[in-house]
């Protein structure tokens, strides 16, 4: 029997209003950094002597896959609620799609499982969201620092690096097949998608962790 709901991945650098964009739709929210490792998990990839959260292996995909299938399978499903301060799961959530064919799952590693959420029937499209550099790294440190996510001079030093590495998160998150699109050209698609018909093109293009 074909599934009545699908789901829109959104990815995109950090700090580039993933979150704010998904609300922005109207659907319901899957937030996908909710499903890190905790860091204690023995699994977690390591960088220069630290936990590497900005690698995929930093995230449990399975995990996000089985709640997306399972919410378009029922329509509700118990999430995750992440404490990226304290580094592990604090809580769980209800999320109820409320009879919507369409919700968002977001976060820096929804690219990662555009493939499988395609084999299994359960993706309307997958997008990956882009800003100027500049206004991504101001945007993602004032969030930051607000949500004292970790000590200032930590933020800032990682806030420079993500600015440098932005274009190759970009390439990677397309190549894994999400289309690169400003925010107005997503909130466009998802209306169109709503209409019950396939995106149209993009007109965006793209030359050459949400944490």
């Amino acid at each position: 029997m074909e599934h009545l709901r699908r789901v829109v991945l959104l990815a995109g650098p950090s700090g580039s209003g993933k979150s704010y964009i998904a609300r922005q739709t109207g659907l319901p929210v899957l937030c996908l950094d909710d499903f890190y490792k905790d860091g204690d998990d023995p699994t977690l990839p390591w960088r220069n002597g630290r936990v590497d959260w900005d690698s995929p292996d930093s995230w449990n995909a399975a995990a996000a896959v089985e709640t997306i299938a399972r919410l378009v399978r029922d329509g509700k499903a118990e999430v995750p609620v992440y404490a990226i301060g304290a580094d592990r799961q604090v809580d769980t959530r209800t999320l109820d799609l409320t009879g919507s064919p369409l919700f968002v799952a977001e976060g820096i590693f929804a690219a990662e499982i555009v493939a499988e959420c395609r084999r299994r029937g359960l993706l309307a499209g997958a997008y990956a969201l882009r800003r100027p550099r500049g206004a991504t790294f101001l945007r993602r440190l004032a969030r930051d620092l607000a949500e004292q996510r970790k000590a200032p001079r930590v933020l800032l030093r990682r806030g420079v690096a993500l600015l440098r590495a932005e274009p190759a998160v970009l390439r990677r998150q397309t190549g894994l097949g999400a289309e690169a699109a400003r925010a107005s050209e997503v909130l466009r698609r998802v209306a169109h998608l709503l209409t019950g018909h396939p995106a149209p093109p993009a007109t965006d293009d793209l030359p050459g962790r949400g944490r």
